[in-house]
């Protein structure tokens, strides 16, 4: 690869690092092409030399991001136990490092509200993501819950993005770190069939 084409792809990734972090703080409509190439430390110019549109910049992030965080919520998943692994999950997503931003962060909770009203061109990139998530979690659930694997995947995956999205809403108070906390075991309590600790 020559020096020219090694450069355009070192701006390419910066593009896509400050995209996925201003969708994460800001949502869809947050992220505006100034601000995402400012962000990366390059010229409004040169944006569409990497993308035909913001749509197409949106599309690539939620897919790069999707996948780094299944990447990350189901690392080393085989180690654990079966009836351990929801827990497992539940504890890295709803995380307090994951709610103030220390960690590869889900956009999942920064977009819903924005695919739902304002941009609804990026539904079917949205559906694949969590679909994908679904899949991916449910294939590690126990077989002998209160619900199949699919439901309680679909109902946990609601709750983690629910849980931070209310936990980042109310951050720097008391109540978020509960939101997490009660969003874990709440989960946790329905992977294991209803049995879970009282705290």
């Amino acid at each position: 690869m020559n020096a020219k084409a090694e450069q355009k792809e070192r701006s390419h990734e910066s593009i896509l690092q400050s995209a996925a972090r201003l969708v994460r703080e800001k949502g869809i409509s947050g992220a505006g092409v100034a601000e995402v190439m400012k962000g990366a430390a390059l010229t409004v110019g040169g944006f569409y030399a990497h993308f035909s549109s913001k749509d197409e910049l949106v599309e690539e992030t939620l897919r790069r991001t999707g996948a780094t965080l299944r990447e990350r919520l189901f690392a080393r998943l085989d180690e654990k136990s079966e009836a351990d692994r929801a827990e497992t999950i539940l504890k890295r997503y709803l995380s307090p490092e994951h709610r103030d931003g220390g960690t590869p962060g889900c956009p999942m909770p920064a977009v819903v509200g924005d695919v739902g009203t304002t941009a609804p061109q990026h539904r079917t990139m949205m559906a694949k993501e969590v679909q994908a998530l679904v899949d991916g979690l449910a294939q590690r659930l126990p077989a002998d819950g209160i619900v199949s694997r699919r439901l309680l995947a679909i109902g946990l995956i609601a709750l983690m993005y629910g849980g931070l999205s209310l936990s980042r809403a109310v951050k720097g108070t008391e109540l978020s770190d509960e939101v997490l906390r009660a969003c874990r075991a709440l989960g946790a309590a329905a992977a294991r069939g209803g049995k879970g600790e009282r705290s």
